[in-house]
């Protein structure tokens, strides 16, 4: 079966004045399809860098990006990229928000609008349809940015620290909320975090990268019980602190 994704001997660097900075060398790996990938390392390997190249933001110096066995910029598979900050406009309702692709793709109709309602309505927004961002708490606010970006259907969903912002309590809860709606949608996600107990509570694998230039170190596969699913089922899970000391041993060499 072909993957969703491949990321085929990728090297990418920054150019400056002062000269040339190697940020990502040799990186190679795949993702299948409705897989969900953990990439953490330490800070300024390239992950955010990497998530730019395979949203096809940047382009790579050398190597490929292959999604579905085509190539990135020649695939018609779409790609959706969530963010650090949840970037609603303020002066837009939270329905206003969250159809702004659609409106933007002039895909906004009859039945993507239900579409929509329905998104809102499962992920816990009815009721602030007609709302401001600014009524919103954090947590809200993210399951808003998420249904913006899940309402254009994307093949593959990057997701560039997207809990960050928020404080610890909260962050536990969306996590486990995007997570949840995450492993029922089937969707393929690559998620970057700093955060080591996020990334084994989501993952299948996680990704683990070398100080700049940034180069695979390991590949870890994620393992749990089926009754412990969700996120939060997965913290409380044996399995669990075996995983964490797992990558925190891979990762204090860098310390």
């Amino acid at each position: 079966m072909i993957p969703k994704l491949e990321c085929n001997r990728v090297s990418y660097s920054y150019h400056s004045l002062d000269g040339e900075t190697l940020a990502l060398s040799d990186i190679s790996f795949s993702v299948a399809s409705g897989e969900f990938i953990a990439i953490v390392g330490p800070s300024g390997c390239g992950k955010s860098t990497l998530l730019s190249l395979l949203s096809g933001l940047t382009e790579p110096e050398q190597g490929e990006i292959l999604i579905d066995g085509k190539p990135l910029k020649d695939s018609p598979s779409a790609t959706g990229y969530m963010l650090q900050k949840d970037h609603l406009f303020e002066w837009r309702t939270i329905f206003s928000n969250v159809a702004l692709g659609l409106e933007i793709q002039k895909r906004l109709d009859g039945q993507t609008k239900e579409e929509l309602l329905e998104m809102l309505d499962s992920y816990g927004l009815t009721g602030f349809e007609h709302a401001k961002p600014s009524e919103l708490s954090g947590g809200m606010r993210q399951r808003a940015a998420l249904i913006r970006t899940l309402a254009l259907k994307p093949d593959l969903l990057l997701l560039d620290e997207p809990f960050s912002a928020l404080d610890y309590q909260t962050r536990l809860t969306v996590c486990d909320d995007i997570g949840s709606i995450l492993q029922k949608t089937g969707k393929t996600a690559i998620l970057v975090t700093h955060d080591l107990s996020e990334a084994i509570s989501v993952a299948d694998r996680i990704i683990i990268l070398t100080p700049r230039p940034g180069r695979i170190k390991s590949i870890l596969p994620i393992t749990f019980p089926a009754d412990c699913k969700s996120p939060l089922a997965r913290r409380n899970c044996p399995e669990f602190s075996n995983y964490f000391n797992s990558v925190w041993k891979e990762l204090k060499v860098y310390g």
